[in-house]
């Protein structure tokens, strides 16, 4: 069983500017500190170059225990997934092979961290990354993908 609760926040990011859904296993709803499979909530916000937003958390009542082992009749990833639908990015401290497939296949980039660290540190982080130079699969992702330009790489040869 799961549930989903949403904050309605009227501020946004400015007008052509688009957000990017964050997705953030927490125990704590305070700091990244889960793996994927055993997260009982996660944390979803929208980032964009100049600000953040909470948007929703969804609540899980069937996690995975810490050591990735679970129930084989019961399906725990599908779930979570599908309350994702929409995220770009899910931070975890873990994520097994097989579940970071599916968020592949499902059009999610799975992030693992090696240590628990605050949500707003990770918030920051992606700022600093979308005020920078954002890796060719979040260029696409929020419009601003264009193909190099090699042309100007070479000159025309005087014969």
């Amino acid at each position: 069983m799961s549930r989903t609760l949403r904050l309605v926040e009227p501020a946004g990011p400015a007008p052509g500017e688009k957000p990017l859904r964050v997705a953030i296993a927490s125990n704590d709803l305070e700091n990244l500190d889960a793996h994927f499979g055993s997260a009982r909530q996660i944390a979803v916000y929208e980032v964009w170059k100049t600000g953040a937003r909470f948007v929703e958390v969804h609540q899980f009542s069937s996690a995975t225990d810490q050591k990735g082992r679970h129930d084989e009749l019961e399906d725990r990833i599908g779930p979570k997934l599908e309350a994702l639908s929409g995220c770009t990015l899910v931070f975890a401290l873990a994520v097994g092979g097989p579940s970071a497939a599916r968020m592949v296949r499902a059009g999610m980039h799975p992030i693992k961290r090696k240590e628990p660290e605050p949500i707003s540190a990770v918030i920051e982080q992606v700022q600093v990354m979308l005020n920078g130079t954002p890796p060719p699969f979040l260029r696409k992702v929020l419009g601003t993908y264009e193909k190099p330009d090699f042309t100007a790489d070479f000159e025309e040869e005087e014969v």
